[in-house]
């Protein structure tokens, strides 16, 4: 069912008695109909109570569904809508009306992303580290520093004491 969405009706509600002639005969009057698939249970081998009409134009298709939605068939209220792209198993999210291997081009571009964002951030995380490396090795030699200078100058306030020992 690989037909364009706008020419494909769901049509549901149908009784259990109706065939596809009979689905063909009340929806030929809106337009040349292409396909009619009425799915099988498989354990019964009776139709599932609803249809799929495929019409030539999307012209078509829209008359059927304006006269048909609610209308009655064999005692039945019809349920007809634009059908929804068959979902099949597969793509990012589980389901997807695509085929699995649809989006593999922008997987590759995702994984290529994400490798670039992990070299991006190790080269970041690398000069982070040198960066806090200098710092330290800097405050280390300013403290390194500052104690070589307090030896080699005294305290003002003991440098005067002493002298005022010696001229006593």
């Amino acid at each position: 069912m690989a037909a364009n969405p706008k020419t494909t009706l769901y049509v549901g509600g149908l009784e259990e008695n109706v065939t596809e002639q009979v689905v063909h005969a009340a929806f030929i009057p809106f337009g040349d109909v292409k396909d009619i698939s009425m799915p099988l249970d498989q354990a019964t081998q009776k139709h599932r109570g609803f249809a799929f009409i495929t019409y030539f134009e999307k012209e078509d298709a829209a008359a059927a569904m304006d006269n048909m939605h609610n209308g009655e068939l064999y005692g039945r209220v019809l349920t007809v809508n634009f059908a929804q792209p068959q979902k099949i198993k597969g793509g990012e999210q589980g389901w997807a009306s695509q085929a699995v291997w649809a989006d593999a081009d922008t997987w590759f571009e995702r994984q290529q992303q994400e490798e670039e964002m992990k070299r991006l951030n190790a080269e970041h995380l690398a000069t982070v580290s040198a960066a806090e490396e200098a710092e330290r090795k800097k405050l280390k030699e300013v403290r390194e520093g500052e104690t070589e200078a307090d030896d080699a100058v005294e305290d003002p306030m003991a440098a005067a004491e002493a002298e005022a020992l010696k001229a006593s």
